[in-house]
């Protein structure tokens, strides 16, 4: 299979048509289609010479993702289940502004993305490593997750504006199964302008493609979404975060916690045994030192686990040494899992107690809880459907 054209730099296109004595200010045009307008096939490029296109197309491939299945939400959370070109799925999650994710004034629209099909690390609480793990996911896989959703976005009617019929509109069925993204030559206004990298899969034990991707979507000749807006979400891989801790990008680090002690942690999250909190602790230590940045701690709640009040004073300390922000997030119900969601109350109880500590607290309740939007399960879903019909 051919590389994929996105997976190369501006540099190494520019050496490409050095070598090949195409004018070099042709960069810029290819670059302009495959990136702002989100070019899906080499025939829309009409800008460029017809035997430059073909001799792109023996040399690169340009491949889109496959929607297979989307899922709208009433309050306009988006899933969307991709057919990658093996038969596999990942899933991505368009969330629309909330005041609440990660702290923040509005996020606008938030994409959450997936890194690799299925995950090894075993969650007990996480649907997308129910089936085991599969593959990475490719460069071009990552960020076309980004590219294809804005492609779909473009090719969408005029949203509504009024409440009523904002509603209206969100009650609507989901979308054909069967359904692709249809392309567009046209350039609209970007839709994503936040990524957080925590959709299926571990993002750090696939380092190399998720920075390749994440360079192509930050470069001023790529996707041009800043680095402060993109958030790495991990499970505690200390050695790969001491290791993004010497990268030049200002990448933002979320550590997907979910327990203050090693004994709660441990019971949920196999990797605490290999990088206990002790070492995760140091990792992310040595990270904010280099970076200068604040982390976030992701703390998902789950009744009798991780939600009694007990729990405040582990996780306000370990913030405080951190100087870190928690954004609590209620656990969202998995087929399948023994796990109890806690009621409200008893969230926004532990959310105050842990911000009467000083720490910077954040509850989300999330949204897409009625599309069933924890990551893996519309992948899990549609899989054990085809492998029963």
């Amino acid at each position: 299979m051919l590389p994929d054209v996105r997976q190369e730099s501006r540099d190494s296109i520019a050496a490409r048509f050095t070598e090949w004595e195409v004018p070099q200010y042709r960069v810029d045009q290819l670059l302009q289609w495959l990136w702002p307008r989100r070019a899906a096939s080499w025939d829309e490029m009409t800008n460029l010479p017809k035997a430059l296109r073909s001799r792109l197309a023996e040399t690169y491939s340009l491949r889109t993702l496959e929607l297979a299945r989307k899922q709208g939400s009433r309050d306009t959370t988006q899933k969307f289940l991709w057919r990658l070109h093996d038969g596999a799925f990942v899933e991505s999650v368009l969330i629309p502004a909330n005041p609440a994710l990660y702290g923040d004034r509005a996020d606008r629209h938030t994409l959450c993305v997936s890194t690799q099909v299925g995950c090894a690390y075993g969650c007990r609480f996480c649907a997308s490593g129910l089936e085991g793990w599969k593959r990475n996911l490719a460069p071009w896989e990552i960020s076309g997750q980004v590219l294809a959703i804005e492609r779909w976005h473009a090719s969408q009617p005029a949203q509504p504006t009024t409440p009523e019929a904002t509603d209206a509109a969100a009650a609507q069925p989901a979308a054909n199964p069967t359904a692709t993204a249809t392309p567009t030559a046209t350039s609209p206004g970007r839709l994503i302008n936040n990524l957080v990298i925590m959709g299926m899969g571990e993002p750090l034990a696939n380092y190399d493609n998720l920075l390749a991707a994440l360079r192509s979507l930050n470069a001023p000749w790529g996707g041009h979404i800043g680095a402060r807006k993109i958030t790495i979400s991990t499970s505690g891989l200390a050695p790969r975060i001491r290791q993004l801790g010497t990268e030049p990008e200002q990448f933002q680090l979320a550590i997907s916690l979910h327990g203050a002690t090693d004994a709660v942690r441990s019971q949920i999250m196999p990797v605490n045994r290999k990088h206990p909190l002790a070492e995760l602790t140091a990792a992310c230590d040595e990270y904010v030192q280099r970076k200068g940045r604040m982390i976030t701690l992701e703390y998902i709640l789950i009744q009798g686990i991780n939600d009694g009040l007990d729990q405040v004073p582990h996780l306000a300390r370990l913030a405080q040494r951190l100087n870190a922000k928690v954004n609590l997030i209620p656990y969202n119900k998995v087929d399948g899992l023994e796990w109890i969601r806690p009621s409200d109350e008893r969230c926004r109880a532990f959310g105050s107690a842990l911000d009467a500590t000083g720490v910077v607290t954040t509850l989300r309740i999330e949204k897409g809880h009625d599309i069933d939007a924890a990551c893996g399960q519309l992948r899990l879903r549609t899989e054990r459907e085809l492998a029963t019909a």
